[in-house]
């Protein structure tokens, strides 16, 4: 028996414009009241700008404890060095997985000063168990990144996890993260999977969608808004169908359902650990 691709839409939501690091103009795409019903997500955040003053300052060195995050390029060049001794250059297509664990120190500063500078930053949650393991870093190059095509008029890059029986460059245990960026041209219809215990959005950074199917009317997602998807009992994922020619973000994760402790760069269970965690930088400890 087949499981029907039943997702729907349950929300759209708007981005919010926010500033972050030393000044850097984005959009908050995920924000702090969506952590627990997209856990184990805690950030989305989408910058895109050929307005050199957005993004210049870029994120001077600064503090993580807890999580992971991964940052996307689709356009322009980030120089990334931390307290560990890692560095590397982001170009497009390309996508830097950094592990923070218990505790890292890093910089992300822009390699151009003029020109696109487009791409996303995820923050991806650790379990309890793996808060404070030893801080990693993975830089994949766009090469690096399996591509896939489907059918007709469709093209999957597999970020991470494993869709239409690609594997993915990052896997992950406990939160098996599925990452795709897909690209449609317009009037395709594409059946994707998600696992059924996962939490699911989308997010349509260019042309429009409409996202659903199976007994119930599709909604428009338009570029700019996130989708977050229902969770109905044994759906295998959602049928999408391109009104553009359009590109899109599939985000999915198993949730950790474990307590949420956060003061801005440290990701913990409890506040306790938060304490610790800010005791713990100002005496240099990460």
């Amino acid at each position: 028996m087949t499981t029907p691709y039943t997702r729907q839409i349950e929300r759209l939501v708007n981005g919010i414009p926010t500033q972050d690091g030393a000044g850097v103009s984005l959009t908050r795409v995920l924000t702090h009241d969506l952590q627990r019903r997209l856990d184990p997500f805690l950030m989305l955040d989408a910058f895109h700008s050929d307005e050199p003053s957005d993004y210049l300052a870029g994120f001077p060195d600064h503090p993580h404890r807890g999580f992971e995050t991964v940052t996307y390029m689709l356009a322009g060049r980030m120089r990334h060095r931390d307290n560990a001794g890692n560095e590397g250059l982001l170009e497009p297509g390309g996508m830097q997985w950094m592990t923070a664990g218990r505790g890292l120190v890093h910089s992300e500063l822009p390699e151009q000063e003029n020109g696109l500078m487009s791409g996303f930053q995820l923050w991806v949650n650790l379990a309890g168990k793996d808060k404070m393991t030893d801080p990693g870093y993975q830089d994949i190059p766009s090469a690096g990144i399996p591509e896939t095509f489907p059918q007709p008029g469709v093209k999957v890059r597999v970020l991470a996890g494993t869709a239409f029986g690609t594997d993915g460059a990052i896997r992950r245990e406990s939160t098996e993260p599925l990452y795709l960026d897909l690209d449609l041209e317009a009037g395709v219809s594409l059946e994707l999977p998600i696992p059924a215990t996962h939490n699911a959005f989308l997010y349509v950074y260019q042309g429009k969608l409409a996202v659903g199917g199976e007994g119930a009317e599709p909604r428009p997602a338009d570029a700019g808004r996130m989708a977050v998807l229902t969770n109905p009992v044994g759906a295998a994922g959602v049928t999408v169908r391109a009104e553009q020619g359009s590109r899109f973000l599939l985000i999915a994760g198993k949730p950790l359902n474990e307590p949420i402790a956060q003061w801005g760069p440290f990701v913990m269970n409890t506040r306790e650990q938060v304490e610790a965690a800010i005791d713990d930088f100002r005496a240099g400890r990460f």
